[in-house]
Parts: structure tokens; sequence; C-alpha cells
């Protein structure tokens, strides 16, 4: 008998090691981006528009939703592609403006990079770390954006900050619900390690 026949199959690599996504991980991520999306304009309606407590609840959300997301799907260059992603839906459906791109795809990228520098997506922190330093990098970011745009008026700027301060208060109580989140999708077998 030949030894060729005993000889398994080489595993397949999975998308994490690939750098490359799947067609399961790319529809994981088209449902988070729509379903934050959707679920921060809900709370925003519902909320009467801009309000401390509207404003915390959407960043909370989203947060929280982002981190589950990465932890689904671990591969590098996920939170750019659901950055892309939840822009071009918030330009082409909701009337966004172009000029949050920067700012947020900026802070995706310093997310990915601040993941990958402390051992990627696949440490246990990894997704929660990514996601704190693209919430933080990407409200200055916005603050900097909105400091360019009112470079003349300096005295508006201090009312943006104070919202975006809150939206980030938001963002940060969203890192751990996320991990909470993620530990109770865990025990029901949605997220895996």
């Amino acid at each position: 008998m030949s030894a060729s026949l005993f000889v398994l199959p080489a595993a397949i690599p999975s998308s994490a090691q690939t750098f490359r996504w799947s067609a399961h991980d790319l529809v994981v991520l088209g449902v988070f981006s729509a379903a934050a999306k959707l679920s921060t304009l809900v709370v925003a309606l519902a909320g009467g528009g801009i309000n401390p407590v509207t404003l915390l609840l959407k960043n909370l959300i989203f947060t929280t939703m982002l981190v589950v997301m990465l932890y689904k799907v671990r591969t590098p260059g996920t939170l750019v592609l659901f950055v892309l992603v939840n822009m071009l839906i918030s330009m082409l459906l909701l009337g966004g403006s172009i000029t949050l791109l920067p700012s947020m795809l900026g802070g995706a990228l310093l997310g990915e990079a601040a993941a990958f520098a402390a051992g990627g997506l696949l440490r246990p922190w990894g997704p929660v770390l990514a996601v704190g330093v693209y919430d933080l990098s990407s409200k200055i970011f916005s603050l900097g954006m909105s400091w360019l745009a009112l470079r003349e008026s300096p005295a508006m700027l201090v009312p943006v900050a104070i919202i975006v301060a809150l939206g980030y208060v938001g963002s940060f109580m969203g890192l751990f619900s996320g991990v909470r989140a993620v530990r109770e999708l865990r025990h029901a077998g949605i997220v895996r390690n």
C-alpha cells in the first residue's frame, strides 16, 4: 500500500490566517453594519434628537455591536471595511456627510495598527483594543475636522467638544458591554474562540 493513501488532508486555514474574508464573514460584516446603523437611528429618533441620554445610548450600542462583530470576524482589515460599509450606508441611505469619512477611516486605520502591534485580532483583547483606539482616535480626528471648519469662530467649538466627549463616554461604556455581550454569546455558541 502506498503511504499517500494515509496522508490526511491539509487543514483549511481560517480567514484570520489567510488575510481574506470568506462569504460568511462578509455577510456578518454587512448584517452588523446595517444593524448598528439601524439601531442607532432608532435610538436617535426615539430620543427626540440630540440629548445626552440619546447620545450616550447611541454610542454605547454602536460600540457594543462593533466589539461583537470583531470577535466574530477576526480578519485583519475588518474594522476598516466595516467603517467603509457603514459610511456608504450613511451617505447613500441617510444623507450622511462625506466629511466624516476621513476621521472615521483614520481612526479605523489606527485601531487596526494598534491591534496588529499588540499581536493581532486573534489575541483575546485584540478586538477591544482595536475598537477602543478607533473610538478615541476617530473622536479626536472629528474634533480636528470641526476645528478646521470653525477656526474663525473658535467659541463654537466648545459645544462640539462637549457633544463629542459625551459620545466618547458612551463608546467607552460600550467596550465593557461589548465584552459582556461576547461572553454571553460564547455561552450561546454564537461567537466561537
